[in-house]
């Protein structure tokens, strides 16, 4: 009898792990025929360039599918594709105080983004994403710029990466 209870929760145990292969305690779901992925350089096309935005956008969505996924990052064809560019990059006035001034800025980047899916096209999408940041309109905005930049990026990245892998 003991030895009838070890053998079922082993087999237990293996119908679990080998029936959940496409579970992801980040809340992506990557099917188990989906190996790779493959991420553009995202250049920057905004009417105002930031010198390192396009690379730091790029590397932080790959660092995001490297280490929320066990995809492969590879060059050129793969299962999932992203490409896109930085459309639009501004700092604009957004709390104006009653002498015309403002108190906060705000920073916004928007990313034009392609998603192909070649295993379930179904999945593909092609559209923008913004967000923004606030900053105190007395900083100077070249000490706050990085930061900012880091902030907007990660909310970034992760609406694409939830877009393509959590279907929301």
């Amino acid at each position: 009898m003991q030895n009838n209870r070890g053998i079922l929760l082993f087999i237990c145990f293996y119908l679990v792990a080998t029936g959940c292969k496409n579970y992801s305690f980040t809340g992506a779901s990557v099917s188990p025929d989906v190996k790779t992925v493959s991420i553009a350089y995202f250049p920057n096309r905004a009417s105002l360039v930031q010198p390192s935005l396009s690379q730091a956008f790029t590397e932080k969505l790959r660092d995001k599918f490297t280490s929320q996924t066990n995809l492969t990052l590879k060059e050129g064809e793969a299962d999932l594709l992203f490409e896109g560019f930085i459309s639009d990059y501004q700092t604009n006035p957004t709390a104006i105080q009653g002498n015309d001034n403002a108190a906060l800025n705000r920073l916004t980047i928007s990313v034009m983004v392609k998603f192909i899916n070649t295993k379930d096209p179904k999945q593909d999408f092609e559209t923008s994403f913004s967000r923004f940041a606030d900053y105190s309109a007395s900083q100077n905005f070249a000490t706050v710029e990085q930061d900012l930049i880091s902030q907007i990026n990660s909310q970034l990245v992760d609406d694409i990466f939830n877009r393509a892998m959590v279907n929301w």
